[in-house]
């Protein structure tokens, strides 16, 4: 198995992880009550998705 001659300079290193950074997360707003939710996942506040209750919540 081959292994590295030399180390890698910090700059190096580095530069590779320059994109590994974590991205914030894609809210949109529920079309029924407005609050920010994730795509495509039921909303935590009313419990609609897709214009349908799914999970009953108390108001």
């Amino acid at each position: 198995m081959p292994n590295p001659k030399r180390r890698h300079s910090k700059s190096r290193s580095r530069k590779r992880r320059a994109h590994d950074a974590l991205k914030f997360a894609n809210l949109t707003a529920c079309p029924n009550c407005g609050s920010k939710k994730l795509p495509h996942r039921v909303c935590a506040d009313c419990g609609f998705y897709a214009g349908r209750i799914v999970i009953a919540k108390e108001m």
